[in-house]
């Protein structure tokens, strides 16, 4: 049986420098998907996985998301006098017990791998999972959820996967996998950014992994690798070839890259047309706007 998974860790040192000038004096996670910032997606994922311990890799400028997870007394005083209860609902989702969110810096921008390096002590010998609050993934069953149930029957680690266009694969860390058709896939290779026509396949690591402890020993002094970063990626090839234990998994649902300012506005759609209080309002408001762009044209 598996050591259960029960730390997460969530990197958010990144300066969001897309979305200037919004992110001039707000963090990005902290930017609004409907009515929920990206942050609060990932965590609540987490937590529906069963994460009961969440490690934030900050930096400077982050102290809006250690407010955000705090209780805002005067707020709470607020909606309780006015008897605003569905209200209160919705902010007891926003707030943290004590102890349940810990933080340290990366004092450094060397990459994901320097960040997922950084929690190092807060995670011990102990799997974990990490999160990317970047990639939204709208899902009847959360992703790492499905990845959780997986692991528990593999092992190892485990890196979500979904494929992309041939075009898109130098954009990615890109899995070369044995054939199989089920979700779990044995890996054989990991290659980060590959050059264009270079790729093992069109199947692309995406921000969800759990991993064993051994990947944070493979970081210890961990050289620079592709785009001058110390990539997480190559710590992971590194346990293809000690142990023979990394799967990737085709997960069930729909991914959004809010890291780009189209997939925000994709995901801000999608999101929105799924909310019955938003449905039909903006489904009109799209129905009218493209029908006046036709009339244009």
């Amino acid at each position: 049986m598996q050591n259960k998974v029960t730390k997460a860790v969530f990197p958010v040192a990144g300066m969001g420098t897309r979305f200037l000038p919004a992110t001039k004096s707000i963090p990005k996670e902290i930017l609004t998907l409907v009515d929920r910032p990206l942050i609060q997606y990932a965590i609540d994922e987490a937590r529906e996985a069963g994460i009961t311990e969440f490690i934030f890799v900050t930096s400077r400028g982050k102290s809006a998301l250690e407010d955000y997870f705090d209780r805002a007394p005067d707020l709470e005083a607020t909606l309780r006098a006015k008897k605003k209860t569905a209200l209160l609902d919705v902010y007891e989702q926003t707030c943290m017990a004590s102890g349940a969110i810990a933080y340290v810096r990366q004092n450094q921008a060397l990459g994901l791998g320097h960040a997922v390096w950084c929690a190092r002590n807060l995670i011990g010998y102990e799997p974990f999972a990490v999160l990317l609050p970047d990639d939204v993934i709208a899902a009847d069953k959360p992703c790492l959820g499905q990845m959780i149930e997986a692991y528990e029957e593999t092992g190892g680690n485990m890196v979500a996967a979904m494929e992309v266009p041939e075009e898109m694969t130098s954009s990615y860390g890109i899995l070369d996998v044995n054939a199989g058709l089920g979700p779990k896939l044995k890996v054989k290779n990991m290659v980060e950014k590959p050059a264009q026509g270079t790729a093992p396949s069109n199947l692309a690591a995406i921000g969800r992994y759990i991993l064993s402890p051994q990947v944070l020993r493979n970081l210890d002094g961990q050289a620079s690798g592709a785009g001058g970063e110390i990539q997480l990626t190559d710590a992971i090839a590194k346990e293809i070839e000690t142990s023979n234990n990394v799967y990737g998994y085709r997960f069930q649902g729909q991914r959004f890259d809010c890291g780009s300012k189209a997939g925000f506005l994709q995901a801000t759609l999608s999101f929105g047309l799924a909310r019955e209080d938003l449905r039909d309002e903006l489904e009109d408001y799209i129905y009218d706007m493209m029908a006046m762009r036709q009339a244009a044209q």
